[in-house]
């Protein structure tokens, strides 16, 4: 519940509305986000793009990051993705009452395009991308990522899987130490 959250809870003050384990999966998100940003690969991707891409760079790094995860899926998970992607309506169903109306417009849109599992798809991407850049206040170049596409994807490509590993490493060390600390 947590994971899903993330994106949607802002501030540690809406934390208190949560209970201890969706506290600890909103941070845990808020952490990878971080740590990912942080990584020396992910910085490369970024000095990779050129104006004025690159000032929308994470938001592009991010969503190629998922259209990577959903195209190789099968080696990270025993659960097929549209089962995963069930599995995630479920429980937003059954904890409709701590879901934010920002969380229940996206989970919307991602009936409407068939997301997660879409995600493998370099069209649904791109579409994504061009969402993400009209919700934008400020005129971007979102809309435009297919220009660049055939140079950055394959980059991306390259360096997901160690960029994914040291995320899973990351992860398992921050929760560890959570676990330390709550004695859980």
């Amino acid at each position: 519940m947590g994971a899903m959250l993330g994106d949607f809870v802002r501030g540690n003050k809406a934390l208190a509305r949560y209970d201890p384990a969706t506290r600890l999966g909103i941070r845990l998100h808020r952490h990878i986000d971080t740590t990912t940003d942080s990584l020396p690969a992910v910085s490369d991707l970024l000095k990779g793009l050129q104006p004025p891409f690159r000032r929308y760079g994470g938001i592009i790094i991010d969503l190629v990051f998922d259209h990577e995860l959903a195209k190789r899926w099968d080696a990270y998970s025993d659960l097929p993705l549209d089962r995963f992607d069930a599995g995630v309506r479920e429980m937003l169903a059954a904890n409709d009452h701590l879901v934010p109306e920002r969380l229940r417009g996206f989970m919307r849109y991602a009936d409407r395009r068939g997301l997660f599992e879409a995600y493998r798809r370099e069209s649904e991407i791109l579409h994504s991308l061009l969402g993400v850049g009209l919700r934008l206040s400020r005129a971007n170049p979102l809309h435009r990522v297919g220009e660049i596409w055939s140079d950055f994807q394959p980059r991306v490509e390259t360096c997901f899987e160690p960029v994914f590993a040291e995320i899973q490493s990351d992860v398992e060390t921050w929760l560890k130490s959570k676990s330390a600390i709550t004695g859980s």
